[in-house]
């Protein structure tokens, strides 16, 4: 199939990602992400005023998030646009990008802005009040830590999930670790020629501003806090649970940050984007959810209904983004699909720059867009699991428009 939506090449942006306590962790994520889209917004001659339609998604609450999508909007200029706040974890920059382009495919509205935003550092702590319980006393909870380590319904953390399907498929320590060392110098590729892949999206060098956004307090060059692994140091690492596979080195860290990207008609999106000729066109979408506690397995069937929404198959695609928390996501899927496991994920992943969450999928799909340009177009997908053993993915084309 083929949207009626499309996304202007080039009116699409990602902050560096910043890991957790870093240069962004006292930034209300929200209010930061408001004041990145206004200047963005401004560098691509985008008025606020055109759109009719938002999308917010984030995963970790801040103060007053209850009031989601209009707040954002308002403090960017964008005063006349509502819409809804989404929250998929680690699938809520697939689930809002479906959001604006449902929308756009009704008729309900001409152009959206799709924002995702997340603060993993200073989570809040929160207490549930409950009179009836003993001494009157309620319950309190680490929005972020605790959910790392606990999935309610199984009561297993993430990382359990990783060591799950690394022991159903036969997924070794050092299968993992060469995963680990492919996708950081596939990421060095995105910092050639002073980072002018990521320049492509990004500004570079990135003003941090005050929490109270009144002035700079600093300079960010590119993604804070990446590691550079050694085949050595990864070999020296012990697995995090006894008897298990994954080591630190072989997944992810927390991080800050956030992206964005317009959406619209055809029509518009010419008028929008940074060169008329190319179009961005959106052709399919997947949502799945895999048995408990087997999160990585989720992307496998959430990108097959993304290809067989689209007509097309693995063999189709010259690009592949995956959100991989886990080196064992890339390694399973790759076994389950064909995917070259070499060349997935070019110029960076979660894996390498972190895990802000609902803004890692948008930095992903903004990243395929620029892969398929660079190769003179051709069809791309993106897939990432999420908490809850559940996964969305996208295929889009980037082509002649």
């Amino acid at each position: 199939m083929t949207c009626k939506a499309e996304i202007p090449y080039g009116a699409y942006w990602s902050t560096p990602f910043a890991r957790w306590q870093g240069s962004f962790a006292n930034l209300h994520s929200i209010e930061f992400a408001a004041h990145v889209a206004k200047n963005e917004l401004a560098k691509r001659n985008i008025d606020p005023k055109v759109f009719d339609y938002g999308a917010l998604g984030f995963s970790v609450p801040q103060k007053h998030s209850f009031y989601g999508l209009p707040w954002l909007t308002g403090l960017m200029g964008a005063g006349q646009a509502g819409g809804p706040t989404l929250m998929q974890a680690c699938a809520t920059g697939v689930r809002t990008l479906l959001a604006a382009a449902q929308e756009i495919e009704v008729s309900l509205c001409n152009t959206a802005l799709v924002i995702n935003c997340d603060r993993t550092s200073n989570g809040p702590h929160l207490y549930y009040p409950n009179p009836k319980g003993p001494g009157g006393t309620g319950v309190a909870e680490d929005w972020v830590m605790e959910n790392f380590g606990c999935d309610p319904l199984g009561r297993h953390s993430m990382l359990q999930t990783a060591e799950n399907v690394a022991k159903k498929h036969g997924i070794t320590t050092a299968e993992q670790h060469e995963v680990v060392l492919r996708r950081e110098a596939q990421y060095r590729e995105a910092l050639a020629d002073n980072s002018a892949f990521l320049k492509r999206f990004m500004t570079l060098p990135f003003d941090v501003p005050a929490p109270n956004f009144r002035k700079i307090v600093g300079t960010l060059e590119g993604d804070e806090g990446i590691n550079h692994s050694t085949p050595e140091g990864l070999a020296k690492l012990k697995p995090v649970v006894d008897g298990g596979t994954v080591t630190f080195g072989g997944q992810t860290h927390p991080a800050d940050g956030n992206a964005g990207l317009v959406v619209t008609t055809a029509a518009k999106a010419r008028e929008l984007s940074r060169d008329p000729k190319i179009a961005v066109r959106l052709h399919g979408f997947g949502l799945a959810r895999a048995a408990l506690a087997h999160m990585p397995e989720a992307t496998v069937p959430a990108a097959q209904q993304a290809l067989d929404q689209a007509g097309k198959s693995i063999k189709d695609l010259a690009a592949i983004k995956t959100h991989n928390p886990f080196a064992v996501n890339d390694l399973l899927f790759a076994r389950q699909t064909g995917a070259d496991l070499k060349s997935m994920n070019n110029f960076g992943c979660s894996l390498v720059w972190g895990h802000p969450q609902a803004p890692m999928g948008t930095r992903a799909i903004i990243e395929l867009i620029e892969e398929l340009a660079l190769r003179g177009g051709g069809w791309g997908l993106f897939t990432g699991c999420a908490a809850g053993d559940t996964a969305m993915a996208v295929v889009l084309e980037v082509g002649d428009a």
